[in-house]
């Protein structure tokens, strides 16, 4: 019997981690500079959000109360780094209002609530997309929610698997679908690790769901893929693991 797509799927998961292991995402010390992170990231490379985050951490304000009491213009020249520094600022604002009024500033009570009304609480605030919010959800909050990302939409379109055009809900309803039945985190290293995209830190190796693990390893691991071989100006596919798989 020829293999679902599904199949296909995981079977991408099983081949990745364990030529590579887990990629050790998100890098951060703590749930809120995650979110920081996850807001700063957008339309920028992450080297530029470590400098931001590396000078709010400096400053003693990379936690809701720092974000709070900070003026406008003092909290633009620190994130300036990350780009769009004025629209990312009142975003981390507008977000810890949110905290305030809803959660009394409490992130525990906000990951407290189910994944899906959370999401569209989140969704509703400014500059948060599907990818900000699943990416809070998953890597700050630990809920099984699966990120898609640029990466992920190319390489699912190069094997066949779904048009790059394909809505994001629809996407991560079949990479959830896909990685629901494998529900372990477990790998055993090969013979030629891929180097983690970030050293392991407190965040990464927070406690969560066998499910939420298998998330987090496959989104990094396709992140990996995306940079590393699957490239946007071209495909690298001789030496990739995933090589075998193409149509």
């Amino acid at each position: 019997m020829k293999p679902t797509q599904e199949d296909q799927f995981c079977a991408y998961y099983r081949t990745l981690i364990a030529a590579w292991g887990p990629q050790h995402w998100w890098p951060a010390r703590t749930r809120f500079e995650v979110i920081v992170g996850a807001y700063l990231v957008q339309n920028t490379a992450w080297t530029n959000v470590e400098r931001a985050l590396r000078r709010l951490r400096s400053s003693g304000l990379l936690n809701p109360e720092g974000i709070r009491r900070t003026p406008l213009p003092r909290l633009q020249a620190i994130i300036r780094p990350a780009g769009y520094f004025r629209q990312k600022t009142h975003r981390l604002k507008t977000f810890v209002v949110f905290l305030d009024q809803h959660y009394g500033g409490s992130l525990i009570r906000m990951f407290a609530q189910p994944a899906e009304e959370l999401r569209q609480q989140l969704l509703a605030l400014d500059g948060v997309g599907p990818e900000t919010a699943d990416s809070i959800l998953l890597y700050a909050g630990q809920h099984p929610v699966f990120v898609v990302d640029a990466y992920t939409r190319r390489i699912l379109d190069r094997h066949h698997i779904l048009p790059a055009a394909t809505k994001y809900e629809e996407i991560r309803a079949f990479c959830e679908r896909s990685l629901a039945q494998l529900r372990t985190g477990n790998w055993q290293p090969g013979t030629d690790l891929q180097p983690a995209a970030h050293s392991p830190s407190p965040m990464s190796r927070a406690p969560r769901s066998s499910l939420a693990q298998v998330y987090n390893d496959m989104h990094g691991l396709l992140v990996a893929v995306g940079k590393s071989y699957c490239l946007k100006s071209k495909a690298l596919c001789e030496n990739c693991p995933l090589q075998k798989f193409l149509p």
